[in-house]
């Protein structure tokens, strides 16, 4: 089909990918038909088109049927006189040529789509460009990273711009979760989420569950770290061995380096303690062990970021771009009081930026359709009571933490209070500390303070501090414990 001609158009556009036959196709079909429309607006806009009149075109036709009004060559034109631009319809004839050049409505999808890949392939080229002319420009502000970010920020944008949520009908809502249901059902496991590797907190969470922001909380000493670690380790094992609740993680480590983290990981694996992996005072057969660990677990689908400092932008597009590269099915952030806000924010109270790095980290879990693990420090308030038990309230620094967080779990360890209460040796009351020392000795509880999908209540797991490791609590000891 020749161009519909009457509106020069060729010198409107630059030297980019364009279909001219493909908009007016598409114009003229629903001028014709106007249910054609329901078809397309979901997710063609008007600034789709590569020529500017047809966007126009586009954009009037939307406005005038959302008014319950029908939308062609005569309703348009009333339209585009009022608002003084009918010579850039050629007074209306351009609105009738549009429709006289109508073979077929039926492929208005098709044109719809043609036009929407010819505007992503115009937003990386004018990405690229922009891209050049930014790093060419040198500005002390902006730091050629920044730019890196920035980049990378505006490409995830459109690689997921068609990926946008909509209406969806009940029907199709109740097959969708039904679906996830039977896979459980089928399931020899209880978890529908990622693994926790805690067979307790499975049952509890039926592992973690996507979209939602996990708050782990504890005064320091409690073994935050540990617990994330054994759980992203756990995860990622899991799906090597193709297990339910497997899943690819991200570590963003901001209090300790990558070599910290894997020294804890193989000490727990081959229960070495750590400190003696770091001074190198291992035997023989403790090497050969590490070397056969190092084997096992090199390609687990665990990726490590230890940079130091790290705005909350920076971890979205990082996340971003690990999601897209290689997949993604849990984040872990060590810790949140670590992360930093938006340069505005910044110059705001702390309470502010904590509040902004909170709802950005459960923006990030809706966005990626993960769940974000990210620990937190608690208040020294824990330390003036005589219960240290944990509560909501004792959460650092916002209550945002407390009201964006799908699930609050405090580390509390018994067992390093009461060591520090060590009475005189020999005395009545140091025997009555050997027993609650032992009662406590080597037990930690995972406190589920709030629960959006599930209850509340405690977890007890087994903590050994020489390998900073925490796993499932024999049957005999809940029994010792109930």
């Amino acid at each position: 089909m020749e161009p519909v001609k009457g509106v020069h158009i060729e010198n409107q556009m630059r030297i980019l990918p364009h279909n001219t036959e493909a908009e007016q196709s598409l114009l003229g079909a629903i001028l014709l038909n106007n249910e054609c429309l329901e078809n397309v607006s979901e997710f063609l806009q008007p600034a789709h088109f590569a020529t500017p009149i047809n966007g126009k075109i586009y954009d009037a036709i939307m406005k005038v049927t959302s008014q319950g009004l029908v939308a062609d060559p005569v309703t348009l034109r009333a339209y585009f006189e009022k608002n003084d631009e009918l010579k850039s319809v050629d007074g209306g004839n351009y609105l009738i040529q549009l429709v006289n050049s109508v073979i077929s409505i039926s492929g208005v999808q098709d044109y719809a789509k043609i036009i929407y890949d010819l505007y992503l392939r115009r937003q990386l080229i004018m990405l690229g460009e922009d891209i050049s002319q930014r790093a060419t420009t040198f500005a002390l502000e902006e730091k050629a990273m920044d730019q890196v970010e920035i980049a990378e920020a505006r490409l995830y944008e459109i690689a997921t711009a068609d990926k946008q949520g909509g209406f969806i009908s009940f029907a199709g809502a109740l097959s969708s979760t039904m679906d996830v249901l039977e896979v459980a059902y089928k399931s020899d496991s209880s978890i529908t989420g990622i693994t926790t590797g805690f067979i307790d907190m499975d049952k509890w969470t039926g592992g973690l569950s996507r979209s939602d922001l996990v708050i782990i909380a504890g005064r320091p000493s409690m073994g935050k770290t540990a617990l994330a670690t054994n759980i992203a380790f756990s995860a990622a094992t899991a799906y090597s061995k193709r297990s339910d609740g497997g899943g690819k993680v991200a570590f963003f480590s901001l209090e300790m380096s990558k070599e910290q983290l894997v020294t804890r990981i193989l000490a727990q694996e081959c229960n070495i303690p750590s400190e003696r992996i770091r001074r190198g005072e291992i035997k023989e057969e403790d090497y050969a062990k590490l070397v056969e660990v190092k084997k096992q677990i090199a390609d687990l689908p665990l990726f490590i970021d230890d940079t130091p400092a790290l705005t909350i932008s920076t971890v979205r597009s990082r996340s971003r771009k690990l999601k897209r590269q290689f997949g993604l099915d849990l984040i872990v952030i060590d810790y949140l009081q670590l992360l930093q806000g938006s340069a505005d924010k910044r110059n705001e109270s702390r309470v502010q930026e904590i509040s902004e790095i909170t709802r950005s980290l459960k923006t990030i879990a809706k966005e990626l359709d993960v769940p974000v693990i990210a620990l937190s420090q608690l208040s020294r308030a824990v330390e003036a009571r005589d219960d240290k038990r944990p509560q909501l309230a004792d959460l650092r620094e916002s209550g945002s933490i407390e009201q964006d967080a799908d699930v609050v779990m405090f580390v509390f360890r018994e067992e390093y209070y009461e060591s520090r209460r060590e009475p005189t040796p020999g005395t009545d009351e140091h025997a009555k500390w050997m027993d609650r020392m032992a009662k406590v000795h080597n037990l930690a509880e995972v406190i589920f303070a709030k629960q959006r999908h599930g209850p509340v209540g405690t977890v007890r797991l087994f903590f050994d501090g020489k390998y900073t490791k925490f796993d499932n609590l024999s049957d005999s000891r809940k029994s010792e414990e109930s």
